[in-house]
């Protein structure tokens, strides 16, 4: 029988800034994930909360704030792409981040799997069908079963770490 989940007490303001900057301490990957909308038009957006979740079946997952202008789109949307940036995308994953543009004038990219852009020259893309979802605080959870997945030889990531970008550096 499953167990009721446990909660953690409630934290200040100051609590929650601090959070932040500790989430912040995780040197992630950069992601842009990628839709198209029921009219055609085309979805995109910049995000670091991107896991592998399992080999078998093949599963991968990322989350959206719930207030997203774009989760229309994703909630009900059949495929997303998840991009994995390359160090030399900077400014790819800035300008998905920024609001009230046209995301993709001038980007170059292919149609994926259910419509899905797939950006070129990417580190590496995950083409997924959207299996489920889990809201959870003020993010949903997606989980995608990935149909098709590549990646560029060679390719150095776009790493984000501490509210800058760097480029992977060997020890």
């Amino acid at each position: 029988m499953p167990q009721a989940p446990f909660s953690a007490a409630p934290t200040a303001l100051d609590s929650q800034l601090e959070f932040r900057a500790a989430l912040g301490m995780f040197a992630t990957g950069v992601t842009i994930v990628t839709a198209r909308a029921p009219d055609g038009s085309l979805v995109g957006l910049t995000a670091n909360s991107f896991n592998s979740v399992s080999l078998s079946p093949r599963l991968v997952l990322w989350s959206l704030g719930q207030k997203a202008g774009s989760m229309p789109v994703f909630s009900r949307g059949s495929h997303y792409a998840i991009n994995i940036l390359a160090a030399d995308q900077k400014e790819l994953a800035q300008r998905f981040a920024t609001r009230d543009i046209d995301r993709f004038a001038g980007v170059a990219w292919r149609e994926g799997a259910g419509g899905a852009p797939v950006l070129d020259g990417v580190a590496a893309v995950f083409e997924c069908a959207n299996r489920s979802q889990y809201e959870e605080g003020d993010h949903v959870i997606f989980v995608g079963e990935v149909e098709s997945c590549s990646r560029r030889e060679g390719a150095q990531p776009l790493i984000y770490h501490g509210g800058r970008y760097y480029t992977e550096l060997p020890i």
